[in-house]
Protein backbone atom coordinates (compact mmCIF):
# COMPACT_ATOMS: atom_id res chain seq x y z
CA UNK A 1 0.00 0.00 0.00
CA UNK A 2 2.56 2.29 0.60
CA UNK A 3 4.46 1.72 -2.83
CA UNK A 4 1.15 2.95 -4.20
CA UNK A 5 1.25 5.84 -2.24
CA UNK A 6 4.70 6.96 -2.71
CA UNK A 7 4.49 5.94 -6.09
CA UNK A 8 1.07 7.88 -6.85
CA UNK A 9 2.07 11.03 -5.00
CA UNK A 10 5.27 11.21 -7.78
CA UNK A 11 3.03 12.45 -10.34
CA UNK A 12 1.54 14.71 -7.81
CA UNK A 13 5.23 16.13 -7.26
CA UNK A 14 5.64 16.53 -11.00
CA UNK A 15 2.55 18.45 -11.98
CA UNK A 16 3.27 21.26 -8.65
CA UNK A 17 6.67 21.15 -9.27
CA UNK A 18 6.18 21.88 -13.21
CA UNK A 19 3.33 24.50 -12.44
CA UNK A 20 5.65 26.11 -9.99
CA UNK A 21 9.07 26.17 -12.34
CA UNK A 22 6.97 27.44 -15.49
CA UNK A 23 5.53 30.45 -12.80
CA UNK A 24 9.08 31.10 -11.53
CA UNK A 25 9.20 32.83 -15.14
CA UNK A 26 5.55 33.99 -16.02
CA UNK A 27 6.15 36.26 -13.12
CA UNK A 28 8.57 39.03 -15.05
CA UNK A 29 5.76 38.71 -17.97
CA UNK A 30 4.11 42.57 -17.65
CA UNK A 31 0.98 41.77 -15.47
CA UNK A 32 -1.42 44.00 -12.75
CA UNK A 33 -0.26 43.98 -8.99
CA UNK A 34 -3.59 41.55 -8.20
CA UNK A 35 -2.59 38.53 -10.98
CA UNK A 36 1.41 39.09 -9.45
CA UNK A 37 0.02 38.61 -6.07
CA UNK A 38 -1.95 35.52 -7.04
CA UNK A 39 0.84 34.00 -8.50
CA UNK A 40 2.52 34.47 -5.75
CA UNK A 41 -0.11 32.94 -3.61
CA UNK A 42 -0.20 29.75 -5.59
CA UNK A 43 3.29 29.40 -5.70
CA UNK A 44 2.99 29.62 -1.13
CA UNK A 45 0.21 27.27 -1.63
CA UNK A 46 2.01 24.40 -3.88
CA UNK A 47 4.74 24.51 -1.74
CA UNK A 48 2.93 24.17 1.29
CA UNK A 49 0.99 20.91 0.01
CA UNK A 50 4.72 19.68 -1.43
CA UNK A 51 5.87 19.68 1.83
CA UNK A 52 2.54 18.13 3.69
CA UNK A 53 2.16 15.18 0.80
CA UNK A 54 6.60 14.51 1.37
CA UNK A 55 6.43 14.39 5.02
CA UNK A 56 3.01 12.43 5.02
CA UNK A 57 4.37 9.86 2.98
CA UNK A 58 8.07 10.12 5.06
CA UNK A 59 5.41 9.04 8.66
CA UNK A 60 3.89 6.48 6.88
CA UNK A 61 7.03 4.72 5.95
CA UNK A 62 8.54 4.43 9.60
CA UNK A 63 5.15 6.08 11.99
CA UNK A 64 8.14 7.74 13.79
CA UNK A 65 6.61 10.43 15.52
CA UNK A 66 9.42 12.55 15.43
CA UNK A 67 8.83 12.98 11.55
CA UNK A 68 5.34 15.17 12.75
CA UNK A 69 6.72 17.06 15.14
CA UNK A 70 9.82 17.52 12.61
CA UNK A 71 7.15 18.55 9.95
CA UNK A 72 5.02 20.70 12.18
CA UNK A 73 8.32 22.72 13.29
CA UNK A 74 9.42 23.63 10.07
CA UNK A 75 5.38 24.49 8.74
CA UNK A 76 5.17 27.26 11.53
CA UNK A 77 8.97 28.18 10.84
CA UNK A 78 7.90 28.46 6.98
CA UNK A 79 4.93 30.16 7.91
CA UNK A 80 6.34 32.73 10.18
CA UNK A 81 9.02 33.73 8.50
CA UNK A 82 7.10 34.91 5.11
CA UNK A 83 4.83 36.56 7.54
CA UNK A 84 8.01 38.37 9.10
CA UNK A 85 9.14 39.39 6.11
CA UNK A 86 6.04 40.58 4.50
CA UNK A 87 5.66 43.00 7.74
CA UNK A 88 9.25 44.25 8.40
CA UNK A 89 10.02 44.63 4.43
CA UNK A 90 7.27 45.63 2.68
CA UNK A 91 9.21 46.35 -0.54
CA UNK A 92 10.86 42.80 0.27
CA UNK A 93 10.98 40.30 -3.82
CA UNK A 94 8.23 37.84 -2.65
CA UNK A 95 9.18 35.68 -5.52
CA UNK A 96 12.83 35.50 -3.95
CA UNK A 97 11.16 34.32 -0.95
CA UNK A 98 9.10 31.69 -2.28
CA UNK A 99 11.59 30.17 -3.96
CA UNK A 100 13.96 30.11 -1.25
CA UNK A 101 11.81 28.10 1.08
CA UNK A 102 10.64 26.14 -1.51
CA UNK A 103 14.47 24.82 -2.29
CA UNK A 104 14.66 24.62 1.71
CA UNK A 105 11.46 22.24 1.60
CA UNK A 106 13.19 20.04 -0.90
CA UNK A 107 16.37 19.85 1.36
CA UNK A 108 14.82 18.83 4.50
CA UNK A 109 12.33 16.06 2.78
CA UNK A 110 15.80 14.39 1.19
CA UNK A 111 17.25 14.87 4.41
CA UNK A 112 14.68 13.51 6.81
CA UNK A 113 14.66 10.58 4.24
CA UNK A 114 17.90 9.85 4.28
CA UNK A 115 19.02 10.86 7.71
CA UNK A 116 16.79 12.18 10.57
CA UNK A 117 19.41 13.49 12.75
CA UNK A 118 21.16 15.28 9.97
CA UNK A 119 18.04 16.67 8.79
CA UNK A 120 17.42 18.08 12.42
CA UNK A 121 20.95 19.76 12.51
CA UNK A 122 20.02 21.61 8.95
CA UNK A 123 16.65 22.65 10.63
CA UNK A 124 18.38 24.09 13.40
CA UNK A 125 20.87 25.94 11.34
CA UNK A 126 18.71 27.28 9.08
CA UNK A 127 16.16 28.51 11.60
CA UNK A 128 19.06 30.63 13.60
CA UNK A 129 20.72 31.53 10.38
CA UNK A 130 17.16 33.06 8.78
CA UNK A 131 16.15 35.17 12.37
CA UNK A 132 19.99 36.28 12.02
CA UNK A 133 19.96 37.44 8.36
CA UNK A 134 17.08 39.33 8.98
CA UNK A 135 18.91 42.24 9.91
CA UNK A 136 21.25 41.92 6.36
CA UNK A 137 18.42 43.70 4.18
CA UNK A 138 17.71 46.61 6.48
CA UNK A 139 21.77 47.02 6.68
CA UNK A 140 21.80 46.59 2.58
CA UNK A 141 19.70 49.76 2.66
CA UNK A 142 20.94 52.13 4.83
CA UNK A 143 24.74 51.24 4.84
CA UNK A 144 25.57 53.52 1.58
CA UNK A 145 29.65 52.94 3.00
CA UNK A 146 29.79 49.55 2.65
CA UNK A 147 31.98 50.42 -1.21
CA UNK A 148 34.20 52.41 1.04
CA UNK A 149 35.90 49.04 2.72
CA UNK A 150 37.17 47.32 -0.57
CA UNK A 151 40.45 46.44 1.00
CA UNK A 152 38.67 45.12 4.55
CA UNK A 153 37.09 42.85 2.24
CA UNK A 154 39.80 41.74 0.91
CA UNK A 155 42.19 41.55 3.84
CA UNK A 156 39.68 39.60 5.97
CA UNK A 157 38.65 37.47 3.25
CA UNK A 158 42.41 36.44 3.15
CA UNK A 159 43.10 36.02 6.83
CA UNK A 160 39.83 33.52 7.00
CA UNK A 161 41.11 31.48 4.04
CA UNK A 162 44.63 30.98 5.68
CA UNK A 163 43.52 30.40 9.16
CA UNK A 164 42.81 26.98 8.81
CA UNK A 165 46.71 26.60 8.02
CA UNK A 166 46.70 27.22 11.44
CA UNK A 167 43.43 25.53 12.98
CA UNK A 168 42.13 23.78 9.92
CA UNK A 169 41.51 20.00 9.90
CA UNK A 170 41.03 17.97 6.52
CA UNK A 171 37.93 16.52 5.31
CA UNK A 172 37.40 14.64 1.97
CA UNK A 173 40.84 15.38 0.71
CA UNK A 174 40.46 19.30 1.00
CA UNK A 175 41.91 21.43 4.42
CA UNK A 176 39.18 23.81 4.68
CA UNK A 177 37.52 23.73 8.02
CA UNK A 178 38.27 24.68 11.10
CA UNK A 179 36.81 23.00 14.19
CA UNK A 180 35.22 24.88 17.09
CA UNK A 181 34.38 22.70 19.66
CA UNK A 182 31.63 20.85 18.74
CA UNK A 183 31.08 23.56 15.51
CA UNK A 184 32.53 22.86 12.43
CA UNK A 185 32.80 25.90 9.81
CA UNK A 186 33.96 26.38 6.30
CA UNK A 187 35.67 29.85 5.91
CA UNK A 188 35.63 29.48 1.99
CA UNK A 189 31.67 29.32 1.80
CA UNK A 190 31.55 32.74 4.07
CA UNK A 191 34.70 34.40 2.15
CA UNK A 192 32.93 34.50 -1.00
CA UNK A 193 30.51 37.07 0.08
CA UNK A 194 33.41 39.44 1.06
CA UNK A 195 35.27 38.24 -2.20
CA UNK A 196 32.49 39.64 -4.25
CA UNK A 197 32.14 42.90 -1.93
CA UNK A 198 35.68 43.06 -2.87
CA UNK A 199 35.75 42.66 -6.33
CA UNK A 200 32.80 44.98 -6.68
CA UNK A 201 34.14 47.85 -4.49
CA UNK A 202 37.25 47.84 -6.37
CA UNK A 203 35.66 48.01 -9.83
CA UNK A 204 32.76 49.95 -9.03
CA UNK A 205 34.88 53.25 -10.25
CA UNK A 206 35.95 54.01 -13.68
CA UNK A 207 38.34 51.08 -14.48
CA UNK A 208 41.95 51.46 -15.37
CA UNK A 209 44.33 48.22 -16.49
CA UNK A 210 46.28 49.12 -13.46
CA UNK A 211 43.30 48.93 -10.89
CA UNK A 212 42.50 45.53 -12.75
CA UNK A 213 45.97 44.65 -12.18
CA UNK A 214 45.98 45.03 -8.83
CA UNK A 215 42.42 43.57 -8.23
CA UNK A 216 43.87 40.19 -10.25
CA UNK A 217 46.92 39.98 -8.45
CA UNK A 218 44.85 40.47 -5.07
CA UNK A 219 42.13 37.42 -6.25
CA UNK A 220 44.71 35.22 -7.31
CA UNK A 221 45.96 35.14 -3.65
CA UNK A 222 42.68 34.25 -2.78
CA UNK A 223 42.17 31.46 -5.46
CA UNK A 224 45.82 30.37 -4.83
CA UNK A 225 45.31 29.88 -1.24
CA UNK A 226 42.27 27.51 -1.76
CA UNK A 227 44.64 25.68 -4.12
CA UNK A 228 46.64 24.79 -1.60
CA UNK A 229 44.00 23.83 0.73
CA UNK A 230 42.86 21.63 -2.29
CA UNK A 231 39.69 23.17 -2.40
CA UNK A 232 39.97 23.28 -6.58
CA UNK A 233 35.82 23.58 -6.47
CA UNK A 234 36.10 26.85 -4.51
CA UNK A 235 38.69 28.12 -6.35
CA UNK A 236 37.00 27.61 -9.31
CA UNK A 237 34.37 29.55 -8.25
CA UNK A 238 36.40 31.83 -7.10
CA UNK A 239 38.16 32.54 -10.41
CA UNK A 240 35.13 32.54 -12.50
CA UNK A 241 33.39 34.82 -10.56
CA UNK A 242 36.46 37.47 -11.11
CA UNK A 243 36.47 36.89 -14.55
CA UNK A 244 33.08 37.39 -15.40
CA UNK A 245 33.12 40.62 -13.09
CA UNK A 246 35.56 42.19 -14.72
CA UNK A 247 34.18 41.34 -17.87
CA UNK A 248 30.85 43.15 -16.32
CA UNK A 249 32.69 46.46 -15.19
CA UNK A 250 34.66 46.58 -18.48
CA UNK A 251 32.53 45.26 -21.10
CA UNK A 252 35.98 43.79 -22.67
CA UNK A 253 35.87 40.36 -24.06
CA UNK A 254 39.89 39.91 -23.64
CA UNK A 255 39.43 39.23 -19.55
CA UNK A 256 36.82 36.30 -20.74
CA UNK A 257 39.24 35.25 -23.54
CA UNK A 258 42.11 35.34 -21.08
CA UNK A 259 40.46 33.30 -18.09
CA UNK A 260 39.85 31.14 -20.25
CA UNK A 261 43.05 30.36 -21.48
CA UNK A 262 44.70 30.89 -17.35
CA UNK A 263 42.21 28.43 -16.43
CA UNK A 264 42.68 25.78 -18.89
CA UNK A 265 46.70 25.80 -17.58
CA UNK A 266 45.73 25.89 -14.31
CA UNK A 267 43.90 22.94 -14.78
CA UNK A 268 46.15 20.97 -16.31
CA UNK A 269 49.22 21.79 -13.64
CA UNK A 270 46.68 20.91 -10.93
CA UNK A 271 46.26 17.59 -12.84
CA UNK A 272 49.54 16.94 -12.70
CA UNK A 273 50.60 18.31 -9.31
CA UNK A 274 47.38 17.17 -7.25
CA UNK A 275 47.14 13.14 -6.85
CA UNK A 276 42.69 13.59 -5.80
CA UNK A 277 42.48 15.71 -8.98
CA UNK A 278 44.07 12.61 -11.03
CA UNK A 279 41.64 10.50 -8.87
CA UNK A 280 38.79 12.90 -10.24
CA UNK A 281 39.59 13.25 -13.35
CA UNK A 282 39.78 9.29 -13.79
CA UNK A 283 36.90 8.50 -12.17
CA UNK A 284 35.30 11.07 -14.75
CA UNK A 285 36.73 9.54 -17.65
CA UNK A 286 36.23 6.67 -17.70
CA UNK A 287 34.39 5.69 -14.83
CA UNK A 288 33.11 2.04 -15.26
CA UNK A 289 36.76 0.83 -15.47
CA UNK A 290 37.62 1.04 -11.90
CA UNK A 291 33.54 0.97 -10.79
CA UNK A 292 35.15 -1.36 -7.77
CA UNK A 293 37.43 1.86 -6.69
CA UNK A 294 37.75 5.82 -7.73
CA UNK A 295 34.74 5.13 -10.60
CA UNK A 296 32.45 3.73 -7.52
CA UNK A 297 30.38 7.34 -6.10
CA UNK A 298 30.15 8.42 -10.19
CA UNK A 299 28.76 5.30 -11.44
CA UNK A 300 26.55 4.48 -8.61
CA UNK A 301 25.43 8.28 -8.90
CA UNK A 302 24.73 7.41 -12.09
CA UNK A 303 22.94 3.88 -11.63
CA UNK A 304 20.26 6.12 -9.61
CA UNK A 305 19.30 8.44 -11.90
CA UNK A 306 19.29 5.67 -14.47
CA UNK A 307 16.77 4.11 -12.32
CA UNK A 308 14.34 6.55 -10.94
CA UNK A 309 14.03 7.16 -14.80
CA UNK A 310 11.39 10.26 -15.78
CA UNK A 311 9.11 9.51 -13.35
CA UNK A 312 10.81 8.28 -10.29
CA UNK A 313 10.67 5.44 -7.89
CA UNK A 314 8.56 7.39 -5.58
CA UNK A 315 9.84 8.57 -2.02
CA UNK A 316 11.59 6.15 0.46
CA UNK A 317 11.21 3.58 -2.23
CA UNK A 318 15.17 4.05 -3.93
CA UNK A 319 18.29 3.15 -2.79
CA UNK A 320 19.90 6.31 -2.31
CA UNK A 321 22.51 5.73 0.90
CA UNK A 322 24.77 3.48 -2.13
CA UNK A 323 26.11 6.16 -3.34
CA UNK A 324 28.53 7.88 -0.87
CA UNK A 325 28.50 11.70 0.39
CA UNK A 326 24.70 11.78 -0.82
CA UNK A 327 23.54 14.10 1.66
CA UNK A 328 25.88 16.64 0.44
CA UNK A 329 27.79 16.82 -2.59
CA UNK A 330 25.32 13.94 -4.48
CA UNK A 331 22.00 15.15 -3.38
CA UNK A 332 21.05 15.70 -6.71
CA UNK A 333 21.23 11.60 -7.75
CA UNK A 334 19.15 10.82 -4.66
CA UNK A 335 16.26 13.48 -5.65
CA UNK A 336 16.05 12.32 -9.26
CA UNK A 337 15.90 8.67 -8.28
CA UNK A 338 13.05 8.73 -6.42
CA UNK A 339 11.56 11.63 -7.66
CA UNK A 340 12.52 11.50 -11.58
CA UNK A 341 14.34 12.90 -13.82
CA UNK A 342 11.15 15.10 -14.88
CA UNK A 343 11.04 16.33 -11.20
CA UNK A 344 15.07 17.46 -11.43
CA UNK A 345 14.65 19.32 -14.39
CA UNK A 346 11.89 21.17 -13.39
CA UNK A 347 14.43 22.00 -10.50
CA UNK A 348 16.53 23.00 -12.25
CA UNK A 349 14.44 25.65 -13.94
CA UNK A 350 13.64 26.81 -10.41
CA UNK A 351 17.03 27.37 -10.14
CA UNK A 352 17.41 29.34 -13.21
CA UNK A 353 14.55 31.30 -12.26
CA UNK A 354 16.55 32.47 -9.37
CA UNK A 355 19.52 33.00 -11.32
CA UNK A 356 17.12 34.93 -13.90
CA UNK A 357 15.64 37.09 -10.77
CA UNK A 358 19.01 38.05 -9.39
CA UNK A 359 20.03 39.05 -12.82
CA UNK A 360 16.85 41.13 -12.83
CA UNK A 361 17.75 43.32 -9.62
CA UNK A 362 21.44 43.24 -11.03
CA UNK A 363 20.00 45.17 -14.24
CA UNK A 364 17.32 47.32 -12.84
CA UNK A 365 19.76 48.70 -9.84
CA UNK A 366 21.36 51.99 -10.63
CA UNK A 367 24.18 52.38 -8.28
CA UNK A 368 27.09 51.19 -10.15
CA UNK A 369 28.45 48.75 -6.87
CA UNK A 370 25.04 47.39 -5.88
CA UNK A 371 24.79 46.83 -9.43
CA UNK A 372 28.47 44.41 -9.80
CA UNK A 373 27.67 42.52 -6.64
CA UNK A 374 24.06 41.07 -7.89
CA UNK A 375 26.06 40.25 -10.95
CA UNK A 376 28.46 38.68 -8.35
CA UNK A 377 26.07 36.42 -6.68
CA UNK A 378 24.21 35.51 -9.64
CA UNK A 379 27.14 34.28 -11.12
CA UNK A 380 28.39 32.74 -7.92
CA UNK A 381 25.18 31.29 -7.28
CA UNK A 382 24.59 29.73 -10.84
CA UNK A 383 28.21 28.36 -11.58
CA UNK A 384 27.82 26.74 -8.24
CA UNK A 385 24.82 24.83 -9.29
CA UNK A 386 26.03 23.76 -12.47
CA UNK A 387 29.37 22.55 -11.05
CA UNK A 388 26.75 19.90 -8.50
CA UNK A 389 24.69 19.04 -11.08
CA UNK A 390 27.22 18.57 -13.79
CA UNK A 391 29.52 16.27 -11.67
CA UNK A 392 26.61 14.63 -10.03
CA UNK A 393 25.51 13.44 -13.69
CA UNK A 394 29.06 13.07 -15.14
CA UNK A 395 29.23 16.34 -17.56
CA UNK A 396 32.26 17.66 -15.90
CA UNK A 397 34.37 16.11 -13.19
CA UNK A 398 33.22 16.13 -9.60
CA UNK A 399 34.29 19.35 -7.51
CA UNK A 400 32.74 18.28 -4.30
CA UNK A 401 30.53 21.55 -4.88
CA UNK A 402 27.35 21.77 -2.87
CA UNK A 403 23.84 22.06 -4.18
CA UNK A 404 22.12 25.86 -2.48
CA UNK A 405 19.58 25.43 0.13
CA UNK A 406 19.06 21.76 -0.31
CA UNK A 407 22.38 20.19 0.28
CA UNK A 408 23.69 19.03 3.90
CA UNK A 409 26.25 21.50 5.45
CA UNK A 410 25.74 24.47 7.94
CA UNK A 411 28.30 27.11 5.92
CA UNK A 412 27.37 25.99 2.56
CA UNK A 413 23.10 26.87 3.92
CA UNK A 414 24.44 29.86 6.03
CA UNK A 415 26.07 31.22 3.16
CA UNK A 416 23.50 31.22 0.94
CA UNK A 417 21.10 32.10 3.21
CA UNK A 418 22.80 35.14 3.83
CA UNK A 419 23.58 35.67 0.04
CA UNK A 420 19.56 35.76 -0.66
CA UNK A 421 19.04 38.26 1.97
CA UNK A 422 21.79 40.73 0.43
CA UNK A 423 19.82 40.35 -2.99
CA UNK A 424 16.34 41.15 -1.13
CA UNK A 425 18.33 43.97 0.22
CA UNK A 426 19.50 45.02 -3.70
CA UNK A 427 15.61 44.76 -4.37
CA UNK A 428 14.66 47.04 -2.23
CA UNK A 429 17.08 49.42 -2.78
CA UNK A 430 15.71 49.00 -6.41
CA UNK A 431 12.45 49.63 -5.58
CA UNK A 432 13.36 52.65 -3.56
CA UNK A 433 15.15 54.22 -6.40
CA UNK A 434 11.73 53.30 -8.84
CA UNK A 435 9.67 55.48 -6.34
CA UNK A 436 12.11 58.67 -6.34
CA UNK A 437 12.08 58.85 -9.77
CA UNK A 438 8.27 58.73 -10.39
CA UNK A 439 8.71 61.06 -7.87
CA UNK A 440 10.75 63.57 -9.58
CA UNK A 441 9.17 62.88 -12.49
CA UNK A 442 6.17 63.63 -11.14
CA UNK A 443 7.27 66.76 -9.53
CA UNK A 444 8.77 67.88 -13.13
CA UNK A 445 6.20 67.42 -15.00
CA UNK A 446 3.31 69.71 -13.14
CA UNK A 447 3.67 73.36 -12.00
CA UNK A 448 2.04 74.80 -9.49
CA UNK A 449 -0.39 75.78 -12.08
CA UNK A 450 -0.64 71.77 -13.10
CA UNK A 451 0.35 72.56 -16.94
CA UNK A 452 3.83 73.98 -17.12
CA UNK A 453 6.72 71.83 -16.31
CA UNK A 454 9.43 72.44 -14.68
CA UNK A 455 12.00 71.90 -17.82
CA UNK A 456 9.84 74.73 -19.69
CA UNK A 457 10.18 77.19 -16.71
CA UNK A 458 14.09 77.00 -16.35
Amino acid sequence: MLNIISTGSNYIFMIMCAIYALSCFTVFLPSTEEQQIKRMNRQERFMFIFHFICYGVLFLKTFDVRILILYVAQAVFFKFLIFLYEHLYMDCSRILMNHTCFLLIIGFVMLTRLDFEEALKQFAIVAVCSFVVLAVPFIMEKAYWLKRLRWIYGLIGLLLLASVFVIGTTKNGSTNWISLGPVALQPSEFVKIAFIFFLAAMLEKPVSFPRVFVTALFSACHVLVLILERDLGGALLYFVVFIFLCYASTGRSIYVLGGVAAGTLAGRLAYILFAHVRTRFDAWSDPWSIIEGRGYQITQSLFAIGTGGWFGMGLTQGRPSDIPVVESDFIFSAIAEEFGVFFAICLILIYLGVFVHFLQIAMDVKGRFYKLVAYGFSICFIFQVFLCIGGVTKFIPSTGVTLPLISSGGSSVASTLIIFAIMQGIFMITYKEDEEVEEDEQTSEISPEGTISRQTNQ
